[in-house]
């Protein structure tokens, strides 16, 4: 009777084990279902950027206009003030560029499978196929040409919100250590913060 006590509660210990492991450490991006996200604010949504391209090449895209006068001046340290990704907020940055775009948030379907990616911070104008010279406006389905995340370049996107604003490229190194990541595209002037 005893030894029957013990395997059941071996038992009962393995299927709660197995049970706690089984979402394999994926994080769910948070749903907003509030069409009327206003970018200027800091509500942060909480997106899996474990895919990320964390470092850039540094190229900008065709068209893409520089900033003449930016708050923050190309060179200059900043503070990020926002969790795109672990490590990020609170971290030191060096702007290495600021640009003048229309800046979108968006959502779409990865083209390599899996769920949807709600609320996308941030594609830029110039990172949309056939882009044209006029911002899209809010529900209008387009097609991703960068490849900020793994299966973002070819993905059809819809168009949650739009603004005409400045964005910054910017080098900075984790809060949690490790490397500098070099050339991060994009963050928005309500990002930093001054060092």
């Amino acid at each position: 009777m005893k030894h029957k006590f013990i395997i059941g509660i071996m038992t009962s210990l393995l299927a709660i084990s197995l049970a706690a492991c089984s979402n394999n450490g994926e994080e769910t991006p948070n749903e907003n279902t509030d069409s009327n996200t206003n970018t200027n604010t800091e509500e942060s949504m909480k997106m899996d950027h474990s895919e990320m391209n964390h470092s850039g090449s540094g190229e900008i895209p065709e068209g893409l206009k520089e900033e003449e006068n930016p708050t923050y001046k190309v060179g200059s340290q900043a503070i990020l003030e926002t969790d795109h990704m672990e490590g990020m907020k609170g971290a030191e940055a060096t702007i290495v560029g600021a640009y003048h775009t229309n800046v979108y948030v968006v959502s779409y379907t990865p083209t390599t499978g899996g769920e949807m990616v709600e609320d996308h911070k941030w594609v830029i104008h110039e990172e949309i196929e056939n882009a044209g010279d006029q911002p899209f406006e809010p529900g209008t389905e387009v097609v991703l040409n960068t490849d900020h995340m793994e299966g973002m370049k070819g993905a059809t996107a819809v168009v949650d919100s739009v603004e005409e604003m400045t964005v910054y490229m910017v080098d900075y190194t984790p809060t949690t250590g490790g490397e500098e990541v070099k050339n991060h595209k994009w963050m928005t002037e309500s990002e930093l913060s001054p060092k």
